[in-house]
Protein backbone atom coordinates (compact mmCIF):
# COMPACT_ATOMS: atom_id res chain seq x y z
CA UNK A 1 0.00 0.00 0.00
CA UNK A 2 1.36 3.45 -0.96
CA UNK A 3 2.14 5.80 1.95
CA UNK A 4 0.43 8.91 0.56
CA UNK A 5 1.64 11.07 3.46
CA UNK A 6 5.25 10.06 2.79
CA UNK A 7 4.78 10.64 -0.94
CA UNK A 8 3.34 14.12 -0.34
CA UNK A 9 6.30 14.93 1.88
CA UNK A 10 8.79 13.68 -0.70
CA UNK A 11 7.18 15.74 -3.47
CA UNK A 12 7.08 18.86 -1.27
CA UNK A 13 10.72 18.43 -0.20
CA UNK A 14 11.90 17.84 -3.76
CA UNK A 15 10.16 21.00 -5.04
CA UNK A 16 11.58 22.98 -2.12
CA UNK A 17 15.17 21.76 -2.65
CA UNK A 18 14.94 22.45 -6.39
CA UNK A 19 13.74 25.99 -5.67
CA UNK A 20 16.73 26.53 -3.38
CA UNK A 21 19.02 25.51 -6.25
CA UNK A 22 17.28 28.07 -8.49
CA UNK A 23 15.78 28.05 -11.99
CA UNK A 24 17.83 30.72 -13.75
CA UNK A 25 16.18 30.36 -17.18
CA UNK A 26 12.68 31.29 -16.01
CA UNK A 27 14.02 34.00 -13.72
CA UNK A 28 16.06 35.64 -16.50
CA UNK A 29 12.98 35.66 -18.68
CA UNK A 30 11.06 37.52 -15.99
CA UNK A 31 13.94 39.93 -15.37
CA UNK A 32 13.90 41.14 -18.95
CA UNK A 33 10.56 42.79 -18.21
CA UNK A 34 12.05 44.87 -15.39
CA UNK A 35 13.36 48.43 -15.54
CA UNK A 36 13.98 51.24 -13.08
CA UNK A 37 11.55 54.19 -13.10
CA UNK A 38 12.72 57.22 -15.05
CA UNK A 39 14.49 59.95 -13.02
CA UNK A 40 11.69 62.46 -13.73
CA UNK A 41 9.30 60.21 -11.80
CA UNK A 42 11.43 60.57 -8.65
CA UNK A 43 11.01 64.32 -8.01
CA UNK A 44 8.44 63.80 -5.25
CA UNK A 45 10.59 61.13 -3.61
CA UNK A 46 13.61 63.48 -3.67
CA UNK A 47 11.66 65.98 -1.56
CA UNK A 48 10.29 63.40 0.86
CA UNK A 49 13.39 61.26 1.47
CA UNK A 50 15.22 62.10 4.75
CA UNK A 51 18.86 62.91 3.94
CA UNK A 52 20.60 61.29 6.90
CA UNK A 53 24.18 60.28 6.06
CA UNK A 54 24.23 57.19 8.27
CA UNK A 55 21.02 55.83 6.77
CA UNK A 56 21.70 56.68 3.12
CA UNK A 57 25.42 56.01 2.88
CA UNK A 58 26.17 53.42 5.56
CA UNK A 59 23.10 51.37 6.47
CA UNK A 60 21.34 51.05 3.10
CA UNK A 61 23.42 48.74 0.87
CA UNK A 62 22.51 50.35 -2.47
CA UNK A 63 23.06 53.83 -1.03
CA UNK A 64 26.46 52.76 0.35
CA UNK A 65 27.42 51.18 -2.97
CA UNK A 66 26.46 54.23 -5.06
CA UNK A 67 28.08 56.66 -2.60
CA UNK A 68 31.36 54.75 -2.87
CA UNK A 69 31.02 54.65 -6.67
CA UNK A 70 30.64 58.44 -6.62
CA UNK A 71 33.63 58.96 -4.30
CA UNK A 72 35.81 56.89 -6.63
CA UNK A 73 35.25 59.49 -9.39
CA UNK A 74 36.70 62.36 -7.31
CA UNK A 75 40.45 62.00 -6.52
CA UNK A 76 40.20 64.17 -3.40
CA UNK A 77 37.49 61.89 -2.01
CA UNK A 78 38.92 58.59 -3.22
CA UNK A 79 41.88 58.96 -0.83
CA UNK A 80 39.48 59.01 2.11
CA UNK A 81 37.77 55.81 0.94
CA UNK A 82 41.12 54.07 0.39
CA UNK A 83 42.21 55.06 3.90
CA UNK A 84 39.00 53.72 5.46
CA UNK A 85 39.39 50.49 3.48
CA UNK A 86 42.88 50.03 4.89
CA UNK A 87 41.64 50.77 8.42
CA UNK A 88 38.89 48.18 7.99
CA UNK A 89 41.42 45.59 6.81
CA UNK A 90 43.54 46.35 9.88
CA UNK A 91 40.51 45.97 12.21
CA UNK A 92 39.58 42.61 10.69
CA UNK A 93 43.10 41.15 10.51
CA UNK A 94 44.26 38.29 12.68
CA UNK A 95 46.38 39.30 15.68
CA UNK A 96 49.93 38.90 14.35
CA UNK A 97 53.01 40.87 13.28
CA UNK A 98 51.38 41.84 9.97
CA UNK A 99 48.57 43.60 11.81
CA UNK A 100 51.12 45.46 13.94
CA UNK A 101 53.06 46.63 10.88
CA UNK A 102 49.82 47.78 9.19
CA UNK A 103 48.98 49.78 12.31
CA UNK A 104 52.39 51.48 12.26
CA UNK A 105 51.99 52.29 8.56
CA UNK A 106 48.58 53.87 9.19
CA UNK A 107 49.93 56.01 12.04
CA UNK A 108 52.91 57.12 9.91
CA UNK A 109 50.53 58.12 7.10
CA UNK A 110 48.46 60.15 9.59
CA UNK A 111 51.62 61.83 10.90
CA UNK A 112 52.38 63.08 7.37
CA UNK A 113 48.83 64.40 6.80
CA UNK A 114 49.69 68.10 7.15
CA UNK A 115 52.89 67.99 5.07
CA UNK A 116 53.00 68.94 1.36
CA UNK A 117 53.58 65.30 0.40
CA UNK A 118 50.91 63.92 2.75
CA UNK A 119 48.22 61.70 1.22
CA UNK A 120 45.55 62.39 3.87
CA UNK A 121 44.82 66.16 3.69
CA UNK A 122 41.35 65.66 5.25
CA UNK A 123 42.92 64.88 8.66
CA UNK A 124 43.50 67.69 11.17
CA UNK A 125 46.99 69.11 11.91
CA UNK A 126 46.37 68.38 15.60
CA UNK A 127 45.93 64.66 14.92
CA UNK A 128 49.02 64.65 12.69
CA UNK A 129 51.07 66.18 15.53
CA UNK A 130 49.82 63.54 18.00
CA UNK A 131 50.78 60.77 15.59
CA UNK A 132 54.30 62.18 15.20
CA UNK A 133 55.09 61.84 18.91
CA UNK A 134 52.86 58.87 19.82
CA UNK A 135 54.10 55.76 21.62
CA UNK A 136 53.30 52.26 20.36
CA UNK A 137 50.55 51.91 22.99
CA UNK A 138 48.71 54.95 21.61
CA UNK A 139 48.67 53.77 17.99
CA UNK A 140 45.35 51.88 18.05
CA UNK A 141 43.42 54.79 19.61
CA UNK A 142 44.98 57.24 17.12
CA UNK A 143 43.89 55.10 14.17
CA UNK A 144 40.35 55.16 15.60
CA UNK A 145 40.53 58.97 15.87
CA UNK A 146 41.72 59.20 12.26
CA UNK A 147 38.85 56.98 11.20
CA UNK A 148 36.36 59.26 12.99
CA UNK A 149 37.84 62.39 11.36
CA UNK A 150 37.68 60.76 7.93
CA UNK A 151 34.02 59.86 8.43
CA UNK A 152 33.28 63.43 9.54
CA UNK A 153 34.96 64.69 6.35
CA UNK A 154 32.83 62.42 4.14
CA UNK A 155 29.63 63.56 5.87
CA UNK A 156 30.34 67.17 4.88
CA UNK A 157 31.25 68.29 1.34
CA UNK A 158 31.41 64.81 -0.25
CA UNK A 159 27.89 63.97 0.98
CA UNK A 160 26.50 67.26 -0.39
CA UNK A 161 28.20 66.66 -3.72
CA UNK A 162 26.84 63.10 -3.84
CA UNK A 163 23.27 64.43 -3.47
CA UNK A 164 23.83 66.68 -6.49
CA UNK A 165 25.28 63.88 -8.63
CA UNK A 166 23.79 61.36 -11.10
CA UNK A 167 24.71 58.65 -8.59
CA UNK A 168 22.11 60.02 -6.17
CA UNK A 169 19.59 60.23 -9.02
CA UNK A 170 20.16 56.53 -9.57
CA UNK A 171 19.71 55.88 -5.84
CA UNK A 172 16.31 57.61 -6.00
CA UNK A 173 15.34 55.36 -8.93
CA UNK A 174 16.17 52.31 -6.82
CA UNK A 175 14.21 53.73 -3.87
CA UNK A 176 11.17 54.19 -6.11
CA UNK A 177 11.60 50.60 -7.33
CA UNK A 178 11.87 49.45 -3.70
CA UNK A 179 8.56 51.12 -2.79
CA UNK A 180 6.45 49.21 -5.34
CA UNK A 181 3.42 47.39 -3.88
CA UNK A 182 4.08 43.84 -2.64
CA UNK A 183 1.39 41.14 -2.81
CA UNK A 184 1.34 37.35 -2.68
CA UNK A 185 1.84 37.35 -6.50
CA UNK A 186 5.38 38.62 -5.91
CA UNK A 187 6.33 35.15 -4.57
CA UNK A 188 6.12 31.41 -5.28
CA UNK A 189 5.09 29.37 -2.25
CA UNK A 190 6.58 25.99 -1.26
CA UNK A 191 6.24 23.55 1.62
CA UNK A 192 5.09 24.29 5.14
CA UNK A 193 8.05 24.42 7.55
CA UNK A 194 6.22 24.73 10.86
CA UNK A 195 3.46 26.52 12.70
CA UNK A 196 3.08 29.27 15.26
CA UNK A 197 0.26 30.55 17.44
CA UNK A 198 -1.56 32.38 14.67
CA UNK A 199 -0.69 30.41 11.54
CA UNK A 200 1.84 28.41 9.60
CA UNK A 201 5.36 29.17 8.39
CA UNK A 202 6.16 28.20 4.81
CA UNK A 203 9.07 28.55 2.39
CA UNK A 204 8.62 31.11 -0.39
CA UNK A 205 10.73 32.43 -3.27
CA UNK A 206 10.85 35.92 -4.82
CA UNK A 207 10.01 35.41 -8.49
CA UNK A 208 12.32 38.10 -9.86
CA UNK A 209 15.45 37.33 -7.86
CA UNK A 210 15.18 33.66 -6.85
CA UNK A 211 15.84 34.58 -3.20
CA UNK A 212 14.32 32.10 -0.74
CA UNK A 213 12.63 33.25 2.48
CA UNK A 214 10.46 31.95 5.30
CA UNK A 215 6.95 33.43 5.37
CA UNK A 216 5.14 33.63 8.70
CA UNK A 217 1.44 33.70 7.77
CA UNK A 218 -0.76 35.19 10.49
CA UNK A 219 -4.41 34.25 10.04
CA UNK A 220 -6.40 37.51 10.16
CA UNK A 221 -9.47 35.93 11.75
CA UNK A 222 -7.41 34.04 14.32
CA UNK A 223 -5.54 37.24 15.20
CA UNK A 224 -8.79 39.11 15.77
CA UNK A 225 -10.39 36.28 17.74
CA UNK A 226 -7.37 35.99 20.07
CA UNK A 227 -6.82 39.78 20.21
CA UNK A 228 -3.29 39.32 18.91
CA UNK A 229 -3.14 42.30 16.56
CA UNK A 230 -0.93 44.52 18.72
CA UNK A 231 1.40 41.65 19.57
CA UNK A 232 1.85 40.94 15.82
CA UNK A 233 2.40 44.61 15.04
CA UNK A 234 4.97 44.93 17.85
CA UNK A 235 6.93 41.93 16.53
CA UNK A 236 6.89 43.43 13.04
CA UNK A 237 8.04 46.86 14.26
CA UNK A 238 10.85 45.33 16.33
CA UNK A 239 12.01 43.24 13.36
CA UNK A 240 12.12 46.41 11.24
CA UNK A 241 14.48 48.05 13.75
CA UNK A 242 16.86 45.11 13.93
CA UNK A 243 20.00 45.15 11.77
CA UNK A 244 22.34 42.35 12.85
CA UNK A 245 23.81 39.31 11.08
CA UNK A 246 22.87 37.31 14.19
CA UNK A 247 19.11 38.00 14.18
CA UNK A 248 16.62 36.98 11.51
CA UNK A 249 15.94 39.77 9.03
CA UNK A 250 12.50 41.02 8.04
CA UNK A 251 12.44 41.57 4.27
CA UNK A 252 8.75 42.17 3.46
CA UNK A 253 5.41 42.69 5.23
CA UNK A 254 2.28 42.26 3.11
CA UNK A 255 -1.30 41.03 3.28
CA UNK A 256 -3.31 38.48 1.34
CA UNK A 257 -7.04 37.98 1.58
CA UNK A 258 -6.76 35.70 4.62
CA UNK A 259 -3.32 36.44 6.11
CA UNK A 260 -0.88 39.07 7.29
CA UNK A 261 2.55 37.91 6.17
CA UNK A 262 6.04 38.49 7.57
CA UNK A 263 8.76 37.45 5.12
CA UNK A 264 12.03 36.70 6.93
CA UNK A 265 15.41 35.03 6.55
CA UNK A 266 15.11 31.37 5.59
CA UNK A 267 17.32 29.34 7.89
CA UNK A 268 17.83 25.96 6.24
CA UNK A 269 19.99 24.35 8.93
CA UNK A 270 17.39 23.71 11.61
CA UNK A 271 17.31 24.98 15.20
CA UNK A 272 19.90 24.32 17.90
CA UNK A 273 17.48 22.25 19.96
CA UNK A 274 17.24 19.79 17.06
CA UNK A 275 21.03 19.60 16.79
CA UNK A 276 21.46 19.18 20.57
CA UNK A 277 19.03 16.27 20.88
CA UNK A 278 18.68 14.62 17.48
CA UNK A 279 22.11 14.66 15.81
CA UNK A 280 24.62 12.23 17.35
CA UNK A 281 25.02 12.18 21.12
CA UNK A 282 23.09 14.69 23.19
CA UNK A 283 24.90 18.01 23.46
CA UNK A 284 27.33 19.74 21.12
CA UNK A 285 31.10 19.77 20.71
CA UNK A 286 32.92 22.50 22.64
CA UNK A 287 33.99 24.44 19.52
CA UNK A 288 30.37 24.60 18.34
CA UNK A 289 29.14 25.72 21.76
CA UNK A 290 31.67 28.58 21.85
CA UNK A 291 30.98 29.64 18.25
CA UNK A 292 27.18 29.67 18.61
CA UNK A 293 27.37 31.35 22.04
CA UNK A 294 29.56 34.12 20.57
CA UNK A 295 27.08 34.79 17.76
CA UNK A 296 24.10 34.67 20.12
CA UNK A 297 25.86 37.08 22.51
CA UNK A 298 26.36 39.55 19.64
CA UNK A 299 22.68 39.24 18.74
CA UNK A 300 21.52 39.90 22.31
CA UNK A 301 23.89 42.87 22.65
CA UNK A 302 22.44 44.34 19.46
CA UNK A 303 18.89 44.01 20.78
CA UNK A 304 19.88 45.64 24.07
CA UNK A 305 21.66 48.47 22.21
CA UNK A 306 18.34 49.46 20.58
CA UNK A 307 16.37 49.12 23.81
CA UNK A 308 14.84 45.66 23.26
CA UNK A 309 14.59 42.78 25.77
CA UNK A 310 14.33 39.45 23.91
CA UNK A 311 12.61 37.42 26.69
CA UNK A 312 12.62 34.13 24.77
CA UNK A 313 16.27 33.10 24.49
CA UNK A 314 16.45 29.30 24.14
CA UNK A 315 18.14 26.89 21.69
CA UNK A 316 14.82 26.22 19.93
CA UNK A 317 14.76 29.88 18.83
CA UNK A 318 18.33 29.84 17.46
CA UNK A 319 18.39 28.83 13.79
CA UNK A 320 21.28 27.82 11.52
CA UNK A 321 21.69 29.07 7.95
CA UNK A 322 23.19 27.22 4.95
CA UNK A 323 26.77 28.00 6.04
CA UNK A 324 26.29 27.08 9.71
CA UNK A 325 26.00 30.58 11.17
CA UNK A 326 23.19 31.10 13.68
CA UNK A 327 20.54 33.77 14.19
CA UNK A 328 18.02 34.54 16.89
CA UNK A 329 14.43 34.09 15.72
CA UNK A 330 10.85 34.45 16.97
CA UNK A 331 10.75 37.93 18.48
CA UNK A 332 7.07 37.55 19.39
CA UNK A 333 7.79 38.03 23.11
CA UNK A 334 10.39 40.78 22.65
CA UNK A 335 9.54 44.11 24.23
CA UNK A 336 10.81 47.66 23.81
CA UNK A 337 12.05 49.38 26.97
CA UNK A 338 10.36 52.79 27.11
CA UNK A 339 11.93 55.70 28.98
CA UNK A 340 14.16 53.26 30.90
CA UNK A 341 11.15 51.80 32.71
CA UNK A 342 11.46 48.12 33.76
CA UNK A 343 8.92 45.44 32.74
CA UNK A 344 6.45 43.70 35.06
CA UNK A 345 4.50 41.36 32.75
CA UNK A 346 5.53 37.70 33.07
CA UNK A 347 6.71 36.22 29.77
CA UNK A 348 9.14 33.56 28.60
CA UNK A 349 9.59 29.78 28.52
CA UNK A 350 9.71 27.58 31.63
CA UNK A 351 13.26 26.47 32.35
CA UNK A 352 14.79 29.63 30.85
CA UNK A 353 13.03 32.39 32.84
CA UNK A 354 15.15 34.36 35.29
CA UNK A 355 14.28 34.47 39.02
CA UNK A 356 13.07 38.07 38.78
CA UNK A 357 10.44 37.04 36.19
CA UNK A 358 9.33 34.05 38.24
CA UNK A 359 8.85 36.11 41.41
CA UNK A 360 6.17 38.06 39.52
CA UNK A 361 5.98 40.93 42.00
CA UNK A 362 9.41 42.11 40.85
CA UNK A 363 10.10 44.20 37.75
CA UNK A 364 12.88 43.20 35.38
CA UNK A 365 14.93 44.34 32.40
CA UNK A 366 17.86 43.30 30.16
CA UNK A 367 19.54 40.88 32.66
CA UNK A 368 16.79 38.26 32.06
CA UNK A 369 18.28 37.60 28.61
CA UNK A 370 21.68 36.82 30.13
CA UNK A 371 20.12 34.30 32.54
CA UNK A 372 18.48 32.54 29.59
CA UNK A 373 21.85 32.68 27.82
CA UNK A 374 23.40 30.79 30.74
CA UNK A 375 20.64 28.16 30.51
CA UNK A 376 21.28 27.80 26.78
CA UNK A 377 25.07 27.39 27.06
CA UNK A 378 24.51 24.78 29.79
CA UNK A 379 22.03 22.94 27.52
CA UNK A 380 24.36 22.99 24.52
CA UNK A 381 27.10 21.37 26.62
CA UNK A 382 25.09 18.92 28.74
CA UNK A 383 22.10 18.04 26.56
CA UNK A 384 19.75 19.11 29.35
CA UNK A 385 18.72 22.36 31.02
CA UNK A 386 20.31 23.46 34.34
CA UNK A 387 17.29 22.78 36.55
CA UNK A 388 15.60 19.87 34.75
CA UNK A 389 17.10 16.60 33.50
CA UNK A 390 16.51 15.27 30.00
CA UNK A 391 12.92 13.94 29.68
CA UNK A 392 12.35 14.46 33.42
CA UNK A 393 8.73 15.22 34.23
CA UNK A 394 8.58 18.26 36.49
CA UNK A 395 5.67 20.56 37.30
CA UNK A 396 6.01 24.25 36.50
CA UNK A 397 5.92 25.06 40.21
CA UNK A 398 8.76 22.61 40.99
CA UNK A 399 10.83 24.00 38.13
CA UNK A 400 10.19 27.51 39.42
CA UNK A 401 11.37 26.59 42.93
CA UNK A 402 14.49 24.87 41.56
CA UNK A 403 15.33 27.96 39.50
CA UNK A 404 14.83 30.24 42.50
CA UNK A 405 16.71 28.15 45.08
CA UNK A 406 19.04 25.54 43.59
CA UNK A 407 22.63 26.23 42.65
CA UNK A 408 23.62 24.85 39.28
CA UNK A 409 25.71 21.63 39.16
CA UNK A 410 28.22 20.69 36.45
CA UNK A 411 28.28 16.89 36.20
CA UNK A 412 28.72 16.58 32.43
CA UNK A 413 32.37 15.94 31.37
CA UNK A 414 32.01 18.46 28.52
CA UNK A 415 32.16 21.43 30.89
CA UNK A 416 35.52 23.19 30.75
CA UNK A 417 36.50 25.51 33.60
CA UNK A 418 35.69 28.51 31.39
CA UNK A 419 32.25 27.04 30.51
CA UNK A 420 31.48 26.44 34.19
CA UNK A 421 32.50 29.97 35.09
CA UNK A 422 30.47 31.72 32.38
CA UNK A 423 27.41 29.61 33.24
CA UNK A 424 27.73 30.46 36.94
CA UNK A 425 28.01 34.16 36.14
CA UNK A 426 25.07 34.15 33.71
CA UNK A 427 22.94 32.09 36.12
CA UNK A 428 23.45 34.35 39.13
CA UNK A 429 20.15 34.58 41.05
CA UNK A 430 20.44 38.34 41.52
CA UNK A 431 20.30 40.41 38.34
CA UNK A 432 22.94 42.89 39.54
CA UNK A 433 25.46 40.03 40.01
CA UNK A 434 24.87 38.56 36.55
CA UNK A 435 27.49 38.74 33.77
CA UNK A 436 26.48 41.49 31.35
CA UNK A 437 24.69 43.45 34.09
CA UNK A 438 27.17 43.91 36.96
CA UNK A 439 28.27 47.40 35.98
CA UNK A 440 28.25 49.86 33.10
CA UNK A 441 30.04 48.33 30.12
CA UNK A 442 30.06 44.78 31.55
CA UNK A 443 30.71 42.94 28.26
CA UNK A 444 30.29 39.13 28.18
CA UNK A 445 32.50 38.99 25.07
CA UNK A 446 35.53 39.70 27.27
CA UNK A 447 35.06 36.48 29.28
CA UNK A 448 37.76 33.81 28.92
CA UNK A 449 35.15 31.43 27.48
CA UNK A 450 35.45 33.47 24.24
CA UNK A 451 39.25 33.76 24.22
CA UNK A 452 39.47 32.00 20.82
CA UNK A 453 36.94 34.35 19.15
CA UNK A 454 37.95 37.49 17.26
CA UNK A 455 34.66 39.38 17.46
CA UNK A 456 35.58 41.89 14.72
CA UNK A 457 36.08 38.99 12.31
CA UNK A 458 33.01 37.15 13.62
CA UNK A 459 30.72 40.12 12.95
CA UNK A 460 32.24 40.51 9.48
CA UNK A 461 31.46 36.87 8.69
CA UNK A 462 35.14 35.95 8.32
CA UNK A 463 35.21 33.02 10.75
CA UNK A 464 34.32 29.64 9.25
CA UNK A 465 31.53 27.91 11.21
CA UNK A 466 32.59 24.60 12.83
CA UNK A 467 29.58 22.77 11.36
CA UNK A 468 27.90 23.13 7.94
CA UNK A 469 24.36 21.72 7.51
CA UNK A 470 23.81 19.12 4.77
CA UNK A 471 22.32 21.01 1.77
CA UNK A 472 20.34 17.93 0.73
CA UNK A 473 18.49 17.63 4.05
CA UNK A 474 15.27 19.47 4.93
CA UNK A 475 15.62 20.29 8.63
CA UNK A 476 11.86 20.47 9.25
CA UNK A 477 9.10 18.17 10.39
CA UNK A 478 7.33 16.01 7.80
CA UNK A 479 4.28 17.77 6.40
CA UNK A 480 2.01 15.09 7.90
CA UNK A 481 3.41 15.87 11.37
CA UNK A 482 2.52 19.57 11.18
CA UNK A 483 -1.05 19.93 12.35
CA UNK A 484 -3.49 21.93 10.25
CA UNK A 485 -5.28 24.88 11.80
CA UNK A 486 -9.02 24.59 12.16
CA UNK A 487 -11.13 27.18 10.38
CA UNK A 488 -12.05 30.24 12.45
CA UNK A 489 -15.77 31.00 12.12
CA UNK A 490 -17.97 33.88 13.15
CA UNK A 491 -15.36 36.63 12.66
CA UNK A 492 -16.15 39.62 10.43
CA UNK A 493 -13.84 42.52 9.60
CA UNK A 494 -14.76 46.19 9.95
CA UNK A 495 -13.12 49.46 8.89
CA UNK A 496 -10.88 49.45 11.98
CA UNK A 497 -9.54 46.01 11.00
CA UNK A 498 -8.90 47.11 7.44
CA UNK A 499 -6.93 50.14 8.67
CA UNK A 500 -4.85 47.83 10.86
CA UNK A 501 -4.12 45.48 7.94
CA UNK A 502 -3.00 48.44 5.83
CA UNK A 503 -0.75 49.71 8.64
CA UNK A 504 0.83 46.26 8.91
CA UNK A 505 1.39 45.66 5.17
CA UNK A 506 4.20 48.15 4.46
CA UNK A 507 5.93 46.21 1.65
CA UNK A 508 9.70 45.86 1.30
CA UNK A 509 12.04 46.62 4.22
CA UNK A 510 14.84 48.81 2.74
CA UNK A 511 18.05 47.22 4.05
CA UNK A 512 16.98 43.60 3.52
CA UNK A 513 15.47 44.35 0.09
CA UNK A 514 18.60 46.17 -1.09
CA UNK A 515 20.82 43.32 0.13
CA UNK A 516 18.67 40.90 -1.88
CA UNK A 517 18.92 43.06 -5.01
CA UNK A 518 22.73 43.22 -4.80
CA UNK A 519 23.24 39.61 -3.70
CA UNK A 520 21.13 38.16 -6.54
CA UNK A 521 22.78 40.28 -9.27
CA UNK A 522 19.72 42.37 -10.15
CA UNK A 523 21.53 45.57 -9.12
CA UNK A 524 24.28 45.06 -11.69
CA UNK A 525 21.81 43.92 -14.32
CA UNK A 526 19.45 46.90 -14.14
CA UNK A 527 22.36 49.35 -13.86
CA UNK A 528 23.99 48.03 -17.04
CA UNK A 529 23.68 50.84 -19.65
CA UNK A 530 23.96 48.28 -22.48
CA UNK A 531 21.21 46.05 -21.10
CA UNK A 532 18.46 44.95 -23.46
CA UNK A 533 15.04 44.48 -21.87
CA UNK A 534 11.50 43.71 -22.94
CA UNK A 535 10.51 47.17 -21.68
CA UNK A 536 10.24 49.22 -24.83
CA UNK A 537 8.65 52.60 -25.31
CA UNK A 538 4.94 52.41 -24.84
CA UNK A 539 4.95 49.17 -22.84
CA UNK A 540 5.91 50.48 -19.39
CA UNK A 541 3.56 50.91 -16.50
CA UNK A 542 2.26 54.39 -15.69
CA UNK A 543 4.60 54.64 -12.72
CA UNK A 544 7.57 54.26 -15.03
CA UNK A 545 8.31 50.77 -13.63
CA UNK A 546 7.79 47.82 -15.95
CA UNK A 547 5.22 45.32 -14.80
CA UNK A 548 6.79 42.87 -12.37
CA UNK A 549 4.63 39.88 -13.18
Amino acid sequence: MVDMGGLDNLIANTAYLQARDGDTKDMQKRRRSLALPAPEHCAELRQALPTHFESLCEQQPIGRRLFHDFLATVPAYKGAVDFLTEVSSWELAEEDSTKDSTQRRLVNACAQASTPTGQLPFLSPGLATKCQVASEKEHASLVELAKAETMAFLQDGPFRDFQASPFFDRFLQWKAFEQQPVTEKYFDEFRVLGKGGFGEVCAIQVKNTGKMYACKKLDKKRLKKKKGEQMALLEKEILEKVNSPFIVTLAYAFESKAHLCLVMSLMNGGDLKYHIYHVGERGLETNRVIFYSAQITCGILHLHSIGIVYRDMKPENVLLDDRGNCRLSDLGLAVQIKDGKPITQRAGTSGYMAPEILKEEESYSYPVDWFAMGCSIYEMVAGRTPFKDYKEKVSKEDLKQRTLKQEVKFQHPGFTEEAKDICRLFLAKKAEQRLGSREEGDDPRKHAFFKTINFFRLEAGLIEPPFVPDPNVVYAKDIADIEDFSEVKGIEFDEKDRKFFKKFATGAVPIAWQEEIIETGLFEELNDPNRLSDCVNGSTAKSGVCMLL
